[in-house]
């Protein structure tokens, strides 16, 4: 009784407007005081043991990362070179929208950093093409739920914390589904060209892919060094984060000003963007800001997932489940259905953390794969982000564009089915996730 009380009132104060954070604890700690069963002080305690984990500490380095990257104006450098590689496709600024987010998801980790940086640059250039601001949109939400996919991705470094997986093989196994999300997103394009009769937006020239290529290279690096580093064991998902900020600062600062000093001594007027210490403070604002907010989430969500323990609420959801779907087929097609629902409603990290002690026991128990599923989880709560009334994703990209949220929405609706359908094919071809860790783990890297 009490935790329907507990989950009644999370649920009302979150139609109410209450921070996801606030509402884990309130309701939590509402439960604590009308049992009885530990001092209300134990809530902090359990708060603090939620978030006191190493690997946590990648969350503040992946996101300050993303940010220096969009503050320098890397992400300008990497959206030239993807004009240069696929401009001139049919639809070629929709196919570049999806390129630099598969480019961009290597470096930040995270949907909002995507569409926040990337997509100020993609939609802009998109309306000046001729392009219909509803696509811009729609195609500019879509591609970015590839980031929180493809290595690295900071909601897998919360699952793996969770769910005690191994985060680099979270990371690796990430790689063929972005990459399919991609190709299937790429396919909505072309339709939609060749449908709409849309052209292509600059000519193939392997001279400009050249040029683009070396002036994004140092960029492009980030990729191979993060995911590169942790298949061969050189450090740690949480030294990679470092690695990622480290190499960011690097390039904004040392190579950009190098790079200018060169353009100055031929003659040329300097063109890359110099990380100042003021944008630096900013960054770092940002950054104190935005980690703040994640690990207040996972505090909360840790007291709240601790009280469903203790009152064995999991266990009881386990078993029913397990007298529910009787075979993986029909416990996956259940649990993408619940996923689904619960990402309209339930922000990403706080939904990973409560959810994942429920549901991973028995997706083990009918034999799926922790990594499997781990990706599985964060691609369905992916696809929340672009879903009223919490898809933060809309959010942004209506302030970017300039455009209602009620717009946004509408514009994104087709771009879900190129996105459910490649959760579809990654729930149940268990290869797309599973293919690359076993291949690494073969050969002794992971």
């Amino acid at each position: 009784m009490l935790v329907i009380i507990m989950v009644t009132a999370l649920i009302v104060m979150i139609l109410l407007g209450v921070p996801i954070a606030v509402a884990l604890a309130g309701s939590s700690l509402l439960f604590v005081a009308m049992s009885g069963i530990v001092p209300e002080i134990a809530v902090i305690h359990r708060m603090v043991n939620g978030i006191n984990s190493f690997p946590l500490l990648a969350v503040p380095f992946f996101i300050m990362a993303g940010n220096l990257m969009n503050s320098a104006g890397i992400t300008r450098q990497i959206f030239n070179f993807a004009v240069a590689c696929l401009g001139w496709l049919k639809g070629g600024l929709g196919h570049v929208n999806i390129g630099a987010s598969v480019i961009f998801a290597g470096m930040s980790g995270t949907a909002v950093a995507d569409a926040g940086g990337l997509g100020t640059i993609e939609i802009k250039a998109m309306r000046d093409h001729g392009y219909d601001t509803r696509l811009a949109v729609g195609i500019t939400a879509a591609s970015s739920t590839i980031g929180p996919i493809v290595p690295p991705s900071l909601p897998l470094v919360i699952y793996g914390v969770v769910a005690n997986a191994s985060i680099s093989a979270l990371f690796i196994a990430g790689i063929l589904p972005g990459l399919l999300m991609a190709l299937m997103l790429a396919a909505a394009v072309t339709i939609y060209a060749h449908r709409n009769n849309i052209g292509r937006d600059a000519r193939f020239s392997l001279k400009r892919v050249g040029y683009t290529f070396l002036d994004a290279v140092l960029p492009l690096l980030t990729p191979a060094i993060i995911i590169g580093g942790m298949a061969f064991g050189l450090f740690t998902p949480t030294e990679a984060a470092v690695a990622a900020c480290a190499y960011a600062l690097f390039l904004s600062v040392i190579v950009h000003r190098v790079f200018n000093a060169v353009l100055v001594a031929i003659g040329r007027a300097p063109r890359y963007s110099i990380l100042t210490f003021r944008q630096f403070l900013r960054v770092s604002m940002d950054t104190i800001e935005t980690t703040a907010v994640v690990m207040f989430i996972v505090a909360g969500a840790a007291i709240f997932g601790w009280v469903l323990t203790v009152t064995r609420t999991t266990e009881a959801i386990g078993q029913w489940l397990l007298t529910v779907a009787t075979d993986p087929v029909m416990f996956l097609l259940l649990v993408n259905l619940f996923l689904l629902i619960v990402g309209c409603f339930l922000e990403t990290i706080a939904a990973i953390t409560i959810l994942t002690p429920v549901l991973l026991p028995v997706a083990v128990q009918f034999g799926i794969d922790p990594v499997h599923f781990g990706i599985i989880m964060v691609l369905n709560l992916m696809i929340g982000l672009l879903t009223p009334p919490v898809g933060m994703v809309l959010y942004v990209l209506a302030r970017v564009a300039n455009v209602s949220f009620e717009e946004a929405v509408r514009a994104v609706l087709p771009f879900l089915i190129p996105l459910l359908g490649s959760l579809a094919i990654i729930t149940f071809v268990p290869q797309t996730t599973t293919f690359l860790p076993d291949l690494l783990r073969s050969l002794g890297y992971l």
